[in-house]
């Protein structure tokens, strides 16, 4: 990223650029940033833009090839296209030599870095991956964003909410708007104000689930499952969010057992410390046998609904009675 704002900041420029990643927010902030930069927001005749899977390679190459009109240059915006995740051979051997008065500007969720086309841009252009922040730096961006509305946030509050929205930028920027908007009368964000306007994600709905298990509170954790179920989310994916969840408090419990602190057990299982914190709390509920019988009778279950012996709606309401009754 940091390569990416000293283009700009300079004005010299690469031809090729690929943005790259799960980090959807910051990858569109500088898309954005960058077309500005290379085309004049106004100039809508030297900028050619394209999105999905059935962009046609001669097309994209004939534009190319077609010098700016009254400009330094032409710039082609290729989004969601696939073509670094499928062979593209014609358009990589293009990018070898692409005409000085063209840029190209790809923005992709995922590529393949042993591909020809990869490889051709990062050697002649720029590629940038955006990956999911780190804690530290995600509380950076969110006391900027506070102190430029004149408030402030409690630490635990802070905590909260990040664990409401998890990682993703795009969703903590639409719950800190509406945080904002809620809390417009009053200058420090409380936990209270965090749990009655911001939603807990699926993920974090599914960590509550488990909490409610370890706590043998199993009309809470079927609660919990059945608002999953209300807002759409398909049974089996809610059953694979339960069995990962137990499968990284296994992995708590065996790093923990060779003498792991919390920032070890972040740092090994390339979690954020607030998670971290959380799965080894979470932990401490269960023996480490107690949790293998859970994760072993979540793979069984889910082959049950596979080869059709299970109702998968009826799947996990079978988990949370079980991994409820494992609890000593």
């Amino acid at each position: 990223m940091k390569s990416l704002a000293q283009d700009i900041k300079t004005g010299e420029f690469k031809n090729i650029y690929l943005l790259f990643g799960e980090e959807d927010y910051l990858k569109r902030q500088y898309k954005n940033r960058l077309q500005a930069a290379l085309v004049p927001p106004e100039d809508s005749v030297n900028l050619n833009c394209y999105e999905g899977k059935n962009i046609s390679v001669k097309e994209l190459i004939d534009q190319g090839e077609t010098l700016p009109f009254f400009a330094d240059r032409r710039l082609l915006v290729v989004e969601d296209s696939g073509f670094f995740k499928s062979a593209s051979a014609e358009l990589a051997g293009y990018l070898e030599h692409v005409p000085t008065t063209t840029c190209f500007l790809f923005v992709e969720d995922e590529v393949d870095k042993r591909g020809k086309l990869y490889k051709t841009v990062k050697s002649k252009g720029r590629a940038v991956e955006f990956v999911r922040q780190k804690e530290e730096t995600l509380v950076r961006w969110l006391m900027g964003i506070l102190q430029r509305e004149n408030k402030n946030i409690t630490r635990k509050a802070c905590t909260l909410f990040l664990e409401k929205t998890g990682n993703d930028m795009n969703n903590i920027h639409t719950e800190l708007e509406k945080l904002l908007s809620y809390t417009a009368d009053h200058e420090v964000i409380t936990p209270e104000d965090v749990e009655k306007i911001c939603t807990t994600q699926t993920v974090g709905r599914v960590f509550e689930m488990v909490n409610a298990i370890a706590e043998k509170n199993q009309k809470r954790a079927l609660e919990l499952y059945y608002d999953l179920l209300s807002l759409r989310e398909p049974p089996m994916r809610i059953l694979y969010l339960v069995t990962r969840q137990f499968n990284q408090l296994l992995q708590v419990k065996e790093l923990r057992r060779y003498g792991y602190d919390t920032g070890a057990v972040a740092s090994k299982m390339a979690i954020q410390p607030f998670a971290a914190r959380n799965c080894v709390r979470q932990a401490e509920y269960f023996s480490e046998e107690q949790i293998r019988g859970i994760v072993e009778y979540c793979i069984q279950t889910e082959e049950a609904v596979k080869t059709g012996d299970l109702n998968e709606k009826m799947a996990l309401e079978l988990v949370i009675a079980m991994a409820g009754a494992k609890k000593s």
